[in-house]
């Protein structure tokens, strides 16, 4: 209408719509690169740590792993499986009776003992031969958690171990002592709770090391995997600036009157 025209100027043209002019989207990152026969991501690969065939043991190892463990990615128990023949993962909160075999061995479960539910070291099984296991092959139960949720799990699982196995506990462990971790200096990626506690897999490495035959090389064999699964992360690990010494309000007063007397 030139009325129009006249009285506000030509007709503007209507501008492109904002996004007409960005650039198409980026892809999103892609993942990262996953070994397929050790399951770990390729700059950490463990391959040539592993042995070239699982390590047969008298010896059947039942893992209870705590469905929150599968999420983190320093859980040993895959290591376990990917070393030894006969171990067997479950995913679970508590042992169930048919995560047994049907025709169960003696068996024990490594656990720290307690006030109420006292435990037999590793020295004291070896020297008693407790459960004749150098002739009779064992179970071996291990529950793969948090200190915290290892404990429930225990305890939820007491109506099947109770008559069945015997618990066995690590020797060295000790409340009283500050937990570190399980190579004092050499592994700082996960903290232990006290003294004597160590990872799933060098857990089941020092009682294999006892009651198997062989246990010297089958113990050597898993720590050797573990120490480089430590190494390997060690490396991507950033240094660590300590905190500065929180002070509560309280504290700066008193060191604020010293200061002024």
């Amino acid at each position: 209408d030139r009325r129009i025209q006249q009285l506000h100027g030509p007709l503007k043209e209507e501008p492109e719509h904002p996004t007409a002019s960005k650039s198409p989207p980026s892809s999103p990152p892609q993942r990262r690169q996953i070994c397929s026969h050790c399951d770990r991501p390729l700059p950490v690969c463990l391959c040539y740590a592993l042995p070239a065939t699982p390590l047969p043991t008298k010896t059947k190892i039942l893992i209870i792993r705590h469905p929150h463990e599968s999420r983190h990615k320093l859980n040993t128990t895959p290591l376990i499986s990917k070393t030894l023949l006969n171990a067997i993962t479950v995913s679970s909160r508590r042992l169930l009776p048919h995560h047994l075999p049907n025709q169960s061995p003696p068996a024990i479960y490594l656990f720290p003992p307690s006030p109420t539910a006292p435990a037999v070291t590793l020295s004291q099984l070896k020297s008693s031969n407790l459960l004749n296991y150098e002739t009779t092959p064992l179970l071996l139960i291990v529950f793969d958690a948090t200190w915290k949720h290892a404990k429930e799990m225990v305890s939820a699982s007491e109506g099947v171990l109770k008559g069945l196995a015997l618990r066995v506990c690590l020797d060295g462990v000790d409340e009283n002592v500050t937990g570190g971790s399980i190579y004092d200096n050499e592994l700082v990626l996960r903290k232990e709770p006290f003294g004597g506690c160590v990872s799933t897999l060098e857990a089941v490495a020092r009682c294999l090391g006892v009651i198997e035959p062989n246990g010297d090389e089958v113990q050597g064999v898993l720590i050797g995997v573990l120490r480089e699964m430590v190494r390997l992360q060690a490396g991507f690990l950033k240094p660590l600036k300590p905190r500065p010494k929180m002070l509560k309000k309280s504290k700066h007063k008193e060191e604020d009157n010293d200061q002024l007397g």
